[in-house]
C-alpha cells in the first residue's frame, strides 16, 4: 500500500499587523512580516529572517530568525537561529542557540518538577481542575508528604496519550 505523504500545512503571514492572534488548535504559523501585540500559538511557531515582531510571545515549539522584542515564553522549545536579534525575557525548558544570533536579555529555564501553581499556569487550566485529576488518580503525581509535585515529562506523555 503507497501512502501519499500529507503536505506540512502552513499559515504564512507576511504583512504588518497589529493586535492579539490565539491559536487554540495546533497549528503552523510564520511570520514574516511586522507584528506588534500578543501571540499565543499552540504548535510551531516560526519567525521569519524578514519578520519585526514586538510581543509578548507564548507557544509550544518557536524557531526565531528575524528581530523580536518583548517577552517569550516556549512551553517545549526554542530555537534562536544564525540570523536572530532577540531582545525578550524568555522562558523555556529547552533552548538551542546558533553561532551569530543575538540574545540580549534574562532566559530562565522551566524546572522539570513543578507545583500545583506552576502546573495550572503551565496547562492554563484552574488549580482545582488539576486536584480533581490527582484525587481520581488520572495524572501523574508525585507526593512528598502532604505536598504534590508533577514531573513535567510524564505529564506532557500523559497528555500526549489521552489528548
Amino acid at each position: 500500500m503507497i501512502r501519499k505523504k500529507e503536505e506540512e500545512k502552513i499559515l504564512d503571514v507576511n504583512a504588518t499587523m497589529q493586535g492579539n492572534l490565539v491559536f487554540s488548535d495546533p497549528v503552523n504559523l510564520r511570520i514574516n512580516g511586522k507584528f506588534e501585540g500578543n501571540l499565543n500559538v499552540k504548535g510551531n511557531l516560526i519567525i521569519g529572517e524578514a519578520a519585526d515582531v514586538n510581543a509578548e510571545i507564548i507557544g509550544e515549539n518557536i524557531t526565531i530568525s528575524g528581530k523580536v522584542k518583548g517577552k517569550i515564553k516556549a512551553t517545549h522549545s526554542l530555537s534562536l537561529t544564525s540570523t536572530a536579534e532577540v531582545n525578550a525575557d524568555i522562558e523555556t525548558p529547552t533552548i538551542s542557540v546558533e553561532a551569530g544570533a543575538v540574545f540580549n536579555g534574562r532566559c530562565s529555564m522551566l524546572h522539570q518538577v513543578m507545583s500545583i501553581a506552576e502546573l495550572s499556569e503551565y496547562l492554563s487550566i484552574e488549580e482545582q481542575k488539576i486536584l480533581e485529576w490527582v484525587n481520581s488518580g488520572k495524572i501523574p503525581v508525585r507526593r512528598e508528604g502532604e505536598n504534590i509535585f508533577f514531573d513535567r515529562r510524564e505529564v506532557e506523555a500523559w497528555i500526549g496519550k489521552n489528548y
